[in-house]
């Protein structure tokens, strides 16, 4: 029996991250057999990916153009060597970060098109789509202070998508919503404002009536 592919997108500082381990814990804890990804990233090839996307390793600045392409060879390669084989195995993958990702902040952000990115993703994933997406969102306030947060106590620093100006991480939400009315049946919204453990229950709430338990 083929396994689930569930995915976690929204704005920076929603959470994702956190929510993501612990709905994988969960499912590990109901007996089901459970892969976590991370984008970019995932493969050995896609970690070297990630550094180049996110840290800037060489003076020049990446144009929107190769930012995107770089995102879709790092989810290619995820595809084939980790996500397709798990799901093929009838294990559970629980993505943070996958190809809704690139639609909104490449295609809808950057201004490259949201029809020329989802081309991209035909050639990038092929049919491999979430069977669920949860968009997760804390407001800009509140994201803003997670973020700095993480940075004060030690974690990584902004990445090069994270310091981007208030104006580019609010066309980012407002791609997110248009992904959330376009798609009702995959997509499902979370806030994230509320406590940890509530967040959690909704989320779990929404594996649950999806009907796969």
């Amino acid at each position: 029996m083929r396994g689930r592919l569930i995915s976690f997108e929204g704005p920076d500082g929603g959470g994702k991250t956190t929510q993501a381990r612990r709905l994988v814990a969960r499912l590990e804890r109901r007996g089901l057999g459970v892969v976590y990804t991370r984008e970019p990233g995932g493969t050995a090839a896609g970690e070297a990916i990630r550094r180049i996307l996110q840290h800037e390793e060489f003076p020049e600045p990446l144009c929107a153009e190769a930012e995107v392409l770089l995102f879709a060879a790092s989810r290619a390669q995820l595809v084939r060597r980790v996500i397709r084989p798990a799901l093929e195995g009838g294990l559970w993958v629980v993505a943070d970060r996958f190809l809704d990702s690139t639609t909104v902040y490449q295609g809808h952000a950057r201004g490259l098109g949201v029809e020329a990115v989802e081309a991209l993703h035909r050639i990038a994933v092929g049919d491999t789509r979430p069977d669920l997406t949860l968009i997760l969102d804390s407001g800009p306030f509140e994201a803003a202070l997670r973020l700095r947060r993480r940075q004060a106590g030690g974690g990584e620093a902004p990445d090069r998508l994270e310091r981007e100006d208030a104006a580019f991480h609010e066309r980012v939400r407002e791609g997110y919503r248009e992904l959330a009315r376009r798609e009702p049946q995959r997509c499902r919204w979370i806030d994230t404002s509320a406590p940890a453990e509530t967040v959690e229950a909704a989320i779990w709430a929404e594996v649950e009536r999806a009907g796969w338990l």
